[in-house]
């Protein structure tokens, strides 16, 4: 199974989305709750190469973007492959 990391707040509406689309498909992920934990704010946009919005989604290491990105990933059959790997 895939590593995978989500950079949230904890009211955020998409990060709520990105992580039930996650449970929906029983992958584990590890959580950084940047409202709880704000020292790990510039670890995120250092690693989403400038992202700051929340989430920020990283499948194996690899940026994958936020909800959005996630959800076409989902659309277009791709997300299970990266998943899988």
């Amino acid at each position: 199974m895939a590593k995978v990391e989500i950079y949230t707040k904890q009211y955020c509406p998409y990060c709520v989305r990105a992580k039930q689309l996650l449970d929906s498909k029983g992958v584990a992920y590890q959580e950084y709750p940047v409202d709880r934990q704000p020292e790990l704010r510039d670890e995120m946009i250092q690693r989403a190469k400038g992202g700051y919005t929340v989430p920020q989604i990283f499948i194996n290491m690899s940026h994958i973007g936020g909800c959005d990105d996630m959800l076409a990933l989902e659309s277009r059959g791709k997300l299970d492959e990266l998943l899988a790997a």
